[in-house]
């Protein structure tokens, strides 16, 4: 049984030679093989895949395991010629939901006290007070509660921020108001001063922060998109954010990547760009994650983080 990493990613990637270091010294018996040097086609059994490119996985006739090396599974669900017998499994760890918090916290901290407005004052040399909201009058808004979503609204809950939450499905949460559906979104939107996408990619999400999401804000909200690029329009974003409707936006994930040196997020002092860092995780934790999923599929226990293909995450 050989196990494939498939995936377009700078072979210089530090992370991603970790990863491919820690499986390695896994003192298993791994055959551990990385795309495109893959040897035969029917010697790959498990694939470990971020962003496959389209049409690949078909070559490999004894594929019993698809493993996304991220939260994110669009890329993979997208190729409607995989067999569908064939599991999908997001990969979640700790460290990688630990990680989400601390990045998601950290932005709404930055809002929420100020510090991008002191930053601004520092360079002016103007030393300034400015009133800052209580945490429980600061209301922050997560889009998708899902294992990442839970997480970042327990979190922000517990340090006494006013949550509300919004989901495809109704959900029920200790401490966070929630909502469901696009008949409710509007309604979710009305109280944000900050609201954080977390959503799968779907057909349904595609878009969704969008000039009517914005219009829906209180005006001086913030955006914080770690969920998917593709999640946000970015011609209304600034368009938003020149009209002041939106105050700031914090920006992990991008339509393109890298994001092109000449695109205007780059230069515009409202946006916050970090290049797709929020969640990598521990690549020696990513790996022992891997490894029990292999043992799993092989011994027929039942897998973690099953894709829905239907829905797409």
């Amino acid at each position: 049984m050989a196990v494939l990493i498939l995936a377009e990613i700078d072979p210089t990637d530090l992370w991603l030679a970790e990863l491919i270091v820690q499986l390695q010294n896994s003192k298993r018996d791994l055959d551990l093989r990385v795309w495109p040097k893959y040897g035969k086609p029917e010697d790959i059994e498990i694939v470990l895949t971020w962003r496959p490119p389209l049409g690949v996985m078909q070559r490999y006739p004894n594929l019993k395991l698809i493993m996304s090396l991220g939260a994110s599974v669009e890329t993979i669900v997208e190729d409607t010629d995989l067999p569908k017998h064939i599991p999908i499994t997001r990969l979640i760890s700790e460290s990688k939901t630990l990680q989400m918090v601390e990045y998601v916290t950290l932005a709404v901290l930055l809002y929420q006290r100020r510090f991008i407005e002191y930053q601004r004052l520092q360079e002016l040399g103007r030393w300034e007070y400015l009133s800052v909201r209580d945490a429980s009058l600061f209301t922050v808004g997560v889009l998708g509660l899902g294992v990442l979503g839970l997480a970042v609204a327990k979190k922000l809950a517990d340090m006494n921020f006013a949550v509300r939450g919004w989901s495809r499905n109704p959900k029920k949460v200790a401490g966070i108001e929630c909502f469901h559906g696009r008949e409710k979104l509007e309604l979710f939107l009305s109280k944000c001063q900050a609201i954080i996408c977390l959503l799968p990619l779907t057909p349904e999400t595609k878009s969704i922060l969008c000039y009517e999401t914005f219009s829906a804000l209180p005006s001086g909200a913030f955006i914080i998109n770690v969920g998917r690029g593709q999640h946000l329009v970015e011609a209304d974003l600034l368009s938003a954010l020149d009209s002041g409707k939106i105050a700031g936006a914090c920006l992990d994930v991008f339509d393109t990547e890298p994001l092109p040196i000449d695109h205007p997020f780059w230069s515009n002092p409202r946006i916050i760009v970090t290049p797709h860092i929020a969640a990598p995780g521990v690549p020696k934790e990513v790996a022992d994650r891997v490894l029990e999923t292999i043992d799993c599929s092989l011994e027929g226990r039942p897998l973690e983080y099953i894709v829905d293909r239907d829905r797409g995450y």
